[in-house]
């Protein structure tokens, strides 16, 4: 029997690993109840009023949607201030990352750029690309190195990432800061910057990226709903760029990407201003609980302004992953982001803040 074959840069790869399903501990531990903090999912769950939209509109699931969600860009440009032309909606921020190195980089000959111990995806998508995909390390205290990643770009890099909030660490880059990357780097060079939790970040005008677009027409940033929106199990992502860059992405994309349901659910959600600011007070309340009771045991906490926080208990991480497991709650161990000593955990409820703070509490 013949092998299949496929291009050799793709033999190794390795299949992207989410967080631990609630069904698959229950299952694994007999525990009736769980409690997931691993993926950084709205603590709320979904709008009431995405969720009536969805049912409103699954008789017509059977039609195509509109290509390019002309609707969904003009409600995403109206709640975020910008022109719709400078919108590209997709399956996820995931799909616009995706869509900004295809369009971009050339295989063989170009690199992307970003630093240590960041979101996988970037890694993923350039390799699929066939892009040379290029890591430096982070500068003291985990934070992201500015400085070094703007002197380190060539004539070969096509696309900077770099993300604030950060993930896993949290940690936020200020507008200034931003603007001082954007300056020091060649126009030719893509700066996206992943906002997928700037919604949690405080206070807003320091961390919202929004004003460089104009100054930086190579700035792209990139938005999800999956977070403060709660619709990460439909895929609704955007990003916002110059006109001219949408439009040579929107030429090149495949079709209908978005699907009707999930444009329905996000127009919806983009309306829900009490969901939208509930989940922001109950995660800013988690946050600063979290920050100071795990500091109160012993424990290094990053200072957080997304909707989790990276943290060093006092005992072995992995050991401490799996005990909590056993007790039913689920917390994401960092050792695939090359940070084997820390743990991140989502802000959930009130009552969830607590049980997994005593629970913690108890295990250390």
């Amino acid at each position: 029997m013949s092998t299949i074959q496929v291009r050799p840069d793709m033999m190794d790869s390795k299949a992207y690993a989410p967080g631990l399903t609630i069904e698959e501990i229950k299952e694994k531990y007999g525990l009736d109840t769980v409690i997931k903090l691993a993926s950084n999912e709205n603590p709320l769950g979904a709008s009431p009023i995405a969720q009536k939209s969805i049912i409103k509109h699954a008789p017509y699931v059977f039609r195509y949607p509109h290509n390019g969600n002309p609707r969904l860009n003009r409600a995403i440009a109206e709640r975020v201030g910008v022109r719709e032309d400078l919108i590209l909606s997709g399956n996820g921020s995931d799909e616009v990352i995706d869509l900004l190195v295809r369009i971009k980089a050339r295989p063989g000959q170009d690199e992307v750029l970003t630093y240590e111990s960041c979101f996988s995806m970037y890694r993923l998508m350039s390799k699929l690309c066939g892009i040379k995909f290029r890591q430096i390390p982070r500068a003291a205290g985990h934070k992201q190195p500015l400085k070094e990643l703007a002197a380190a770009v060539t004539e070969r890099t096509a696309v900077v990432f770099i993300t604030s909030p950060d993930n896993p660490t949290g940690l936020a880059v200020t507008v200034q800061e931003m603007s001082e990357v954007a300056e020091s780097i060649p126009e030719e060079t893509l700066l996206v910057v992943d906002e997928a939790y700037v919604d949690f970040a405080t206070p807003a005008e320091t961390y919202d990226m929004r004003g460089l677009l104009e100054r930086f027409p190579n700035v792209v940033l990139t938005r999800t709903f999956s977070k403060a929106y709660g619709l990460a199990g439909l895929r609704v992502g955007f990003g916002i760029m110059s006109s001219q860059l949408a439009d040579f992405i929107n030429r090149a994309r495949a079709p209908f990407t978005v699907n009707l349901l999930a444009e329905e659910a996000a127009i919806a959600v983009l309306g829900d201003n009490a969901f939208y600011q509930t989940t922001l007070d109950v995660v800013h309340r988690g946050r600063k609980l979290f920050t100071e009771e795990l500091r109160a045991m012993g424990c290094e906490v990053l200072d957080s302004q997304a909707n989790f926080v990276m943290f060093k208990p006092t005992r072995d991480a992995g050991e401490v992953f799996e005990e909590l497991l056993k007790r039913g709650i689920i917390v994401r161990p960092l050792k695939s982001f090359g940070l084997p000593e820390y743990i991140r955990v989502n802000m959930g409820t009130d009552h969830e803040n607590a049980v997994f703070l005593k629970t913690l509490k108890e295990i250390l």
